[in-house]
């Protein structure tokens, strides 16, 4: 069979099956497939040595770019470094995650299957990630999952979306390099 004749098949199998799923989600009432409790974000800690490296580099980014932009990237820069701060000193809350026949609800707000396009499971810190490719901006869904539901949530998740992961691109390969740079990430 010619690569050709594959990739159109293939296309049309998952048409098919996305059809079948929409006619079946739409006639039936939702109903609770599976619910599971955790953080609401990958959490980790940071020790003085990574904070006081952030600092060195903001600085210096900061000086540059006051030098040749002037203060509202100095000012930006300072917001997006304190909201990284925040965000890694203060720990997450834990939220319910629900895997309904009609989608994703987390913390009670509901992602219908039709926006989802596929997902795969990774691992960020000490926490395994649910992550769906989404048709909606920033188009990643990223959920906290415990590590004993991973095989439960895998298999029902597979039976409405692609079990499939997306590659990184070019800006998620420049930042994981640049976080491996900084102490504490390795």
């Amino acid at each position: 069979m010619e690569p050709a004749e594959k990739s159109q098949k293939s296309t049309l199998q998952v048409e098919e099956r996305k059809d079948s799923v929409e006619e079946k989600v739409k006639n039936e009432p939702e109903k609770e497939l599976f619910s599971w409790v955790a953080t609401e974000r990958p959490f980790k800690r940071r020790n003085r040595e990574f904070y006081v490296t952030v600092i060195a580099i903001t600085v210096i980014v900061g000086l540059i770019l006051l030098l040749t932009e002037g203060f509202m990237p100095v000012i930006l820069l300072i917001s997006l470094i304190f909201l990284f701060y925040i965000l890694n000193t203060v720990e997450p809350e834990k939220i319910e995650y629900k895997i309904t026949n009609k989608g994703i609800k987390v913390a009670d707000k509901k992602t219908q299957w039709e926006v989802l396009t596929n997902f795969w499971i990774t691992r960020r810190y000490d926490n395994e990630l649910l992550v769906f490719g989404t048709l909606i901006v920033p188009g990643r869904m990223e959920l906290v999952i415990n590590s004993e539901d991973k095989e439960k949530i895998k298999e029902i998740v597979s039976k409405y979306v692609t079990n499939e992961e997306t590659p990184p691109s070019g800006l998620d390969k420049a930042a994981n390099w640049f976080a491996k740079k900084l102490p504490g990430n390795n």
